[in-house]
């Protein structure tokens, strides 16, 4: 089977490689298990220096690197540079803070000594996404390589270019090959992959099927996996809030990476006394957008990743409008190469359309007006996902109610969300489980292992006599 690399501005095949078989991925396997064994011999301080130069090489690389991504998934050239930029805080972040994070910590019991000691689990199988196709790997592989294990990346299919170039940086940056491998497979392979005793863990970021196909798989085997799904983000605007920095964000929030990102703000729940002034400038910015060739910098909507994709956006818009939404702008299929989709705007959005129940992944976005804070909360938590959320008010109190009542793993107040290396990530609900990033994250595929020491006054005792 052929994995092909395609330009989704104007359907060019870039390049096309040959799929692993079977005994090629457990060949892999095996590598993978012997080189962990080098791997957590290390101190944590070359674990670590070996990340860092990735970071520099990211940084180094990051036009030459954007530009691959641009033309792999379609992402605008400035973020892609973006991406890369991020990547490298990532590697810096857990270069500089892994050995405090992993460090013994006493703990004082009825035992003469007790520790908690942080051991790295073996090969760790990694499926990534398209979307963010080096920041997501990357979230993975700092603090992984950093603790001592290894990587196995089965990554998106439609991003093999990306996929090894990751892997190429990193035996630049100082690892051996079998410490990082990328495996060009298609989905089939994964549940082969994670029957696989040898591999102890996985990490999935993708949509709720696939995790939980993953989850399934893993659960068998007894194995620790975490899960970043997908998310219908809530994105609330209350009579206090500063409008125009909420209507800037908000079309910054939902346009971002093409609208292709599971913490991009998706359903805007906005109330009466400021909504007829939030529709009005919102639908003005999003028409304002210029879509295009993502490899102008002037680009600020691409195309999205597949067509199969843009069909699919196309098809929850149109099953929203005729379940009673109310088109304010786009919603039509444009002419001509590529998956363009156009900015578009959907008010009056029924309760189980797709627009308000699932997730759309482009630059769609659903509107909401509600009567009160207690109305807002209501369709904030109204759906199956809990990923990240955003709320915009100055009112204290009003912020406290909404941190404490929005069912998510992200709450965002007067900001936009977006992941940050020293901050815990991840969801609750059908977004998944887990964390990556922050202390926590570094911990997630480690051995959590309590350590007691007894008296020894019995030893004292025998030397003695």
């Amino acid at each position: 089977m052929a994995i092909a690399s395609r330009n989704p501005a104007t359907g060019e095949v870039l390049a096309e490689f040959e799929a692993l078989s079977e005994a090629e991925v457990k060949e892999r396997i095996g590598r993978a298990a012997v080189a962990f064994e080098l791997q957590r011999s290390r101190s944590i301080g070359q674990r670590a220096e070996r990340v860092a130069r990735a970071a520099e090489l990211l940084e180094e690389r990051a036009e030459e690197l954007g530009r691959l991504m641009t033309l792999e998934m379609g992402k605008p050239i400035g973020a892609a540079v973006a991406e890369a930029r991020k990547c490298a805080l990532a590697c810096r972040y857990y270069a500089e803070n892994g050995a405090r994070f992993l460090a013994d910590e006493r703990v004082e019991t009825d035992a003469r000594q007790s520790w908690i000691r942080y051991e790295p689990l073996g090969p760790v199988l990694a499926v990534m996404p398209w979307n963010f196709p080096f920041r997501q790997v990357f979230r993975f592989a700092a603090p992984a390589l950093v603790a001592g294990n290894v990587g196995l990346l089965k990554h998106a299919s439609n991003v093999p270019q990306c996929a090894l170039a990751i892997e190429e940086l990193l035996r630049e940056a100082g690892f051996e090959s079998d410490e990082f491998q990328t495996l060009l497979i298609g989905s089939d392979l994964v549940s082969t992959i994670l029957d696989d005793p040898r591999v102890r863990a996985a990490t999935l970021t993708g949509s709720t099927p696939a995790g939980a196909a993953v989850a399934s798989t893993a659960g068998k085997r007894i194995k620790k996996t975490v899960l970043e799904l997908g998310g219908s983000d809530p994105f609330i605007v209350m009579p206090s809030a500063d409008l125009e920095a909420a209507v800037e964000t908000a079309v910054s929030a939902r346009t971002v990476n093409s609208g292709q990102s599971c913490i991009a703000a998706k359903r805007f729940i906005v109330h009466r006394d400021v909504y007829d002034r939030f529709e009005e400038r919102f639908v003005a910015r999003m028409a304002a957008l210029r879509v295009g060739d993502p490899l102008d910098p002037e680009t600020q909507v691409g195309p999205l990743a597949t067509r199969q994709i843009r069909d699919e956006v196309h098809v929850q818009v149109e099953e929203t409008l005729a379940a009673g939404g109310r088109l304010l702008l786009g919603g039509s299929i444009p002419e001509g190469a590529g998956n363009f989709y156009p900015p578009t705007v959907i008010a009056d959005v029924p309760a189980e359309s797709p627009a308000a129940r699932d997730e759309v992944f482009g630059p769609v976005a659903a509107l909401f007006r509600v009567e009160d804070r207690e109305d807002a909360l209501r369709i904030a938590n109204a759906t199956r996902f809990g990923l990240g959320s955003a709320v915009w008010t100055r009112d204290p109190e009003e912020r406290d109610y909404f941190i404490a009542g929005i069912e998510a793993g992200l709450v965002f107040v007067n900001g936009m969300v977006a992941s940050d290396p020293r901050l815990p990530f991840g969801g609750v609900k059908e977004s998944g489980y887990g964390r990556e990033l922050g202390a926590i994250g570094i911990r997630e595929f480690v051995n959590v292992k309590t350590v007691w020491v007894g008296s020894d006054s019995h030893l004292e005792a025998s030397t003695t006599e």
